[in-house]
């Protein structure tokens, strides 16, 4: 297997754009997919995910619903997903429902490395 590579479910272009740099950054290449009815044809095309950041909102559906499509692949089941959201008051309800980490928007350049290192070794990162 090569480089490490990231999902990542997020709607905003800016949002997603900056986090496929502070990915490339870390040497993580990345696929993004814009909306939750995509996520099903994208998994199917991806050779292999060791990560993956889940927006919370988008305008047909959310991100519990994609997170429940996720778990129920078996080749998904134990990959990572990360909450990667603006609303913070969510983080409870992100852990109840079985997520391993959240990182709040907008990412600190500073700290964001030290938190995909941890992601990436299997450390749930829950930061707000």
């Amino acid at each position: 297997m090569g480089s490490p590579h990231a999902l990542i479910i997020e709607d905003n272009s800016n949002n997603s754009e900056v986090l496929a740099i502070l990915l490339e950054l870390q040497g993580v290449a990345s696929t993004n997919v814009r909306s939750t009815r995509q996520v099903a044809s994208t998994i199917e095309q991806l050779e292999h995910v060791d990560v993956i950041f889940l927006d919370l909102e988008f305008p047909y559906g959310d991100g519990f619903s994609v997170f429940k499509l996720l778990r129920s692949d078996p080749r998904y089941a134990a990959i990572p997903i990360i909450a990667y959201s603006v609303h913070i008051s969510q983080v409870d309800k992100v852990r109840a429902a079985g997520f391993q980490g959240f990182l709040g928007k907008p990412l600190s350049i500073e700290q964001f490395p030290d938190q995909l290192r941890r992601i990436l070794s299997g450390i749930a990162v829950w930061e707000v």
